[in-house]
């Protein structure tokens, strides 16, 4: 399982959350308070090391922008975060993440995409409200594992419990790393131990 560090807007960011073994970093393209500019997002992904992968998120972008936007920018997937259709997914030229809120109606066979992201019911933005939704709603989805983002609320307290009871292959989690609207790096720390404590006692679990 890996973790995803969403909503990067700083250098100094973006070093405490590579350095505490984030496998992804997100950058937010659309109407967020995290927003970041091409400009500034190049400036940090041209620092991060290859094996930490850089993340972009859209809402209702043209394809032609998402594509210049990556190609500048060096993004390794697209997150799409609105209404975009299976034929705009195909038209981009990175690996695709696909957002969806819990309360949407999921039907993951019709979109071509690499990961499905779920969060949980839609806030001010596209993205979620930052409160955690009932996990056991996804054990009826028909999504691989392998292919399941876990997104919504997670934070240090219930992240070893989101990861027991889904098991999916990405966290992500933003907000929940967050003091006062501003990533905090004691947090991020303490949120990707944790998760990768509880990945280890999920997998000796299974060896018993």
């Amino acid at each position: 399982m890996k973790v995803k560090i969403c909503g990067i807007t700083t250098m100094e960011t973006a070093r405490v959350a590579v350095d505490a073994g984030a496998d992804f970093l997100g950058f937010v393209f659309a109407d967020s308070r995290r927003k970041i500019s091409p400009i500034d997002a190049k400036q940090i992904a041209d620092q991060v090391p290859r094996e930490v992968k850089k993340v972009g998120v859209f809402v209702n972008e043209s394809p032609e922008t998402i594509n210049e936007i990556c190609q500048f920018v060096g993004l390794d997937f697209i997150q799409l975060h609105g209404d975009e259709t299976p034929e705009i997914a195909s038209s981009l030229n990175r690996p695709i993440i696909k957002a969806w809120s819990i309360q949407d109606k999921i039907n993951p066979t019709t979109f071509p995409c690499d990961y499905y992201l779920i969060d949980s019911p839609k806030g001010a933005y596209r993205g979620g409200n930052g409160i955690a939704f009932d996990w056991t709603l996804l054990h009826h989805l028909p999504i691989q594992k392998e292919k399941l983002i876990l997104a919504g609320g997670l934070n240090v307290e219930n992240v070893a419990a989101a990861i027991q009871s889904v098991h999916p292959a990405i966290i992500d989690v933003s907000s929940g790393v967050e003091t006062n609207g501003q990533k905090d790096p004691i947090k991020i720390n303490a949120f990707i131990k944790t998760a990768k404590q509880a990945v280890q006692t999920l997998k000796e679990s299974v060896k018993k």
